[in-house]
């Protein structure tokens, strides 16, 4: 249950998103869905964060609900509490790693190194989140990583655009990306929806390429 391969294969984009007023949290997620992407990673970088997930949960139950940035225990028990129905983390420690398995859903956690790569590995979990992608080395570490470690899909995130997306997506060892454009504030604060919507669609096409 705690291996996130199926998450990965959901949307050739995870929408990275955080909302700072839970008000826009239901707009956010419909648009998201009407323009074909059906995940979403809402962050846990604002104190309102759990209303946001508590919303989309209750009101959005055509989205698979990911809470990111979790680093920290409690913050994953609070995660799922509120309707997460998987986690992300930026990065593991072995005991934040033990806490989230044993919560029953599924964990995406974030790698940098070979090294955590193959600690992450040892738990059983095939499906990785790889930040920050871009300064970490980008598709060409990525590349180089397949080689030795084949059985390990990644969803990299950090740095990258609709325009280098397509990149990663070529490698045999991405199933999908991360990506914060979908959602940019200057939409959400405008109420924008429709932007969200045609870059949720922009996203959803790379599917096709």
């Amino acid at each position: 249950m705690a291996d996130a391969s199926k998450v990965l294969h959901i949307s050739p984009v995870i929408p990275v998103v955080t909302i700072a007023d839970p008000q826009h949290a239901v707009q956010v997620a419909r648009a998201l869905v009407e323009g074909g992407v059906g995940i979403i990673e809402l962050t846990l970088r604002t104190d309102s964060a759990l209303e946001s997930l508590k919303r989309i949960a209750n009101e959005v139950p055509d989205i698979l609900l990911g809470a990111g940035t979790i680093l920290t225990p409690a913050q994953a028990e609070d995660a799922v509490s509120a309707g997460a129905q998987f986690l992300v983390s930026p990065g593991v420690t072995p005991s934040l790693l033990q806490h989230m398995l044993q919560l029953d859903i599924p964990v995406l956690p974030g790698v940098a190194s070979v090294g955590e790569v193959m600690a992450v590995l040892e738990h059983g979990l095939t499906a990785m989140k790889f930040f920050p992608a871009g300064p970490a080395g980008g598709p060409e570490y990525l590349a180089a990583i397949g080689a030795p470690i084949p059985a390990v899909q990644f969803c990299p995130t950090g740095g990258i655009s609709l325009s280098s997306a397509p990149d990663y997506l070529a490698l045999p060892n991405v199933a999908c990306v991360g990506g914060s454009w979908l959602t940019p504030r200057s939409a959400i604060e405008s109420h924008d929806w429709q932007h969200i919507v045609k870059l949720a669609q922009g996203a959803a096409a790379l599917r096709l390429e």
